[in-house]
């Protein structure tokens, strides 16, 4: 798992332009079967890959947390929303609560979450590829494509499939 994603960022860069131009042709036009078809992608990468083995999102980049998100979490620690916010946010360049330091301060050494229960919608959701009207997220699955190899895979295997 290590060398492939020590390739990822290198393998996503070799197909980056091949990746704009597809994802500009769908959002134009995306197929009536789209959201069925990134489900079935979706079930199908994840039932041969297992996050544990690369957690390579919580090592590399931080997710943004909600206000919801923050209220969970500090109750989870019985901490003040606010005690939260202090001890492990900082607000980016988008107005956004955002980790201070990646990677994760909940990511165990086993790439165990200790948060698990409670994380962030962000982490919930991520890589995003089951998501409904996936076209509209194109500018964030090309990101996601050089961290998670699943992305990546997902987004190959869709390609060929739509072509």
């Amino acid at each position: 798992m290590d060398e492939i994603i020590r390739q990822l960022p290198q393998r996503a860069a070799d197909v980056a332009k091949e990746n704009k131009q597809f994802f500009k042709k769908l959002k134009k036009k995306p197929p009536k079967h789209l959201d069925s078809l990134m489900q079935e992608l979706h079930a199908d990468e994840f039932s041969r890959t297992d996050c544990l083995e690369c957690a390579n999102c919580c090592k590399t980049t931080g997710p943004l947390f909600t206000q919801k998100d923050i209220e969970r979490i500090a109750k989870h620690f019985r901490m003040k929303p606010s005690q939260f916010i202090d001890t492990y946010l900082r607000i980016d360049e988008e107005n956004d609560y955002v980790l201070k330091e990646v990677p994760c301060t909940f990511l165990g050494p086993d790439n165990y979450c200790s948060i698990y229960p409670v994380r962030p919608k962000a982490c919930r959701e991520f890589p995003h590829t089951d998501r409904k009207k996936f076209q509209q997220i194109s500018n964030l699955t090309m990101k996601n494509v050089a961290i998670c190899p699943a992305a990546f895979n997902i987004v190959e295997e869709m390609k060929k499939r739509l072509k």
